[in-house]
């Protein structure tokens, strides 16, 4: 059973949610407040948004899971995860922010409709792409967010979920990204605090690094590798693909990039790439090697993982149970868990919301949809976004961080393309667009199957897919109609990030 200091502190931590949810709404006033927060976001409030956004259940649970599985020669995931909210501030958000707030954009599916004449095909296509990967997203999000309550609670599965589900909608519907973006800095900041501070007492409760690896050569020399030579993973041309996946895949993914549109100033650029990636790196860092120290832990028989198909995403819980028997403490870090992998959820299931009754309500099926009727349509969209993937949740992958690579592969294939060509390429085509995203959607989602459930390829499976992406751009633009270049001068087209 759970200790009532525990349930305290985690019924507090919940509670606080919701009340930054009731006192959110309050600031809702019309549809701009509710999706991009009146573009009102300061800078640290946005910095650690764009952190939490990326920052998702598989940051302490994936990470560490994968860590315990393979050792050192996936250590290069934790520079290309923080790298993409670097390259997403970078690369989209200069040119996006400014043209946001000079056309009123809500979401990047408004630039990519006005980018590329396409009101109503770009603009459903888009929409209906970010739809998809959000929900497989938001399904390895809620599996993250399970094997948490699950442990701490020891309650079933779909209780777990149901409670998550509850919570993480309630704050949600009422208050919009205002709602997301506070209670991700007291996420964010929990995470920030509690990693560093707790991270390290594991490895050192394992004996150090060195001790760590001497134990994990012991049980398969590759595990303390930088890389794998043979095999069809972590050896040099997979880390090239896994590497443009998740920097680039992930800075595109419509959940982080829709962030650059609500800052208040465009002068946060300058510092919050740089600001984003340090912290979320140090913290990455802990995680991998907090899930080294558990295999350490694991092999000398100082922990026991359940007996369950996904036992090594239980590694940082259990490694810091035993390493830190506090009572307080270990109720700190409950809560810490939960922030980590709600910090993401929360602003997954807006997206939906808002890209199904903004792009797809208001702009394609009702013009004359009025403000209350939009927000309407978006709550009860999160609402049935949080159920459906709820259901689908109940089942969970056999390693988390699989399924999740698997969203992001499809993000990259997607929208890269579109988006880079679009912004920096003035011969870019609606129709080239268009077969772009089509292409790079079907060949990420065909391809990513047959990858993780048939047989796996030399590099990753998304590399493949944006190779047919970018060749779909350029054949089909150079053999259709070039775009006015009055809408390309409108939109910052060209070859530069911060407009002269």
């Amino acid at each position: 059973m759970i200790e009532p200091v525990t349930a305290g502190i985690v019924a507090l931590y919940l509670l606080v949610l919701v009340v930054v949810g009731a006192w959110a709404s309050r600031k809702i006033h019309n549809t701009e407040d509710y999706i991009v927060a009146g573009r009102s976001l300061g800078f640290w409030v946005f910095t650690i948004l764009m952190i939490s956004s990326i920052c998702s259940g598989m940051t302490l649970l994936g990470v560490s899971g994968l860590g315990f599985t393979s050792g050192w020669p996936t250590i290069w995931e934790q520079l290309f995860v923080p790298l993409a909210a670097s390259f997403c501030i970078i690369v989209f958000g200069v040119k996006l922010h400014r043209i946001s707030k000079k056309n009123d954009y809500m979401t990047v599916e408004d630039y990519l409709a006005n980018r590329f004449e396409s009101p109503r095909a770009m603009r459903g296509l888009a929409a209906f792409a970010g739809i998809i990967v959000s929900l497989i997203y938001l399904i390895g999000q809620y599996t993250a967010i399970s094997i948490v309550l699950v442990w701490l609670f020891e309650v079933p599965h779909w209780q777990a979920l149901l409670l998550a589900g509850f919570i993480i909608t309630a704050y949600t519907v009422v208050g919009g990204l205002y709602a997301v973006s506070w209670t991700t800095v007291i996420q964010g900041g929990l995470l920030i605090v509690g990693v560093i501070a707790i991270a390290p007492v594991l490895i050192m409760k394992a004996g150090g690094l060195s001790h760590v690896n001497e134990v994990m050569a012991g049980v398969n020399p590759t595990m303390v590798q930088p890389y794998l030579i043979s095999g069809n993973a972590y050896t040099p041309w997979f880390l090239v693909s896994f590497g443009l996946m998740l920097t680039v895949g992930l800075a595109c993914a419509p959940h982080v990039i829709n962030n650059v549109l609500a800052a208040k100033e465009e002068r946060y650029f300058k510092w919050s790439p740089l600001i984003a990636f340090a912290a979320y790196a140090v913290i990455m860092l802990l995680v991998k090697f907090a899930g080294f120290a558990g295999r350490a832990l694991v092999e000398e028989g100082q922990i026991v993982l359940p007996s369950v198909p996904n036992a090594q995403d239980y590694i940082f819980v259990s490694g810091i149970q035993y390493a830190i028997p506090n009572l307080w403490v270990w109720s700190f870090f409950a809560v810490i868990v939960l922030a980590a992998v709600m910090s993401t959820t929360d602003r997954l299931m807006l997206t939906v919301g808002t890209m199904f009754s903004w792009d797809i309500w208001k702009n394609i099926f009702r013009p004359e949809a009025s403000d209350r009727e939009i927000l309407l349509v978006s709550r009860v969209s999160v609402v049935l976004a949080a159920g459906g993937t709820l259901l689908l949740a109940l089942n969970p992958p056999q390693m988390l961080a699989w399924l999740m690579w698997s969203a992001i592969g499809i993000m990259l294939s997607t929208f890269a393309v579109p988006l880079i060509a679009g912004l920096y390429w003035r011969g870019a085509t609606r129709q080239g667009a268009i077969a772009s995203m089509v292409i790079g959607l079907v060949a990420g989602g065909s391809l990513g199957y047959w990858y993780y459930l048939v047989e796996k390829f030399p590099v990753h499976f998304s590399l493949y897919a944006v190779i047919l992406s970018a060749v779909a751009m350029v054949v089909v633009s150079l053999a259709t109609h070039k775009t006015d270049h009055r809408v390309l001068d409108a939109t910052l087209t060209g070859g530069f990030i911060q407009p002269r």
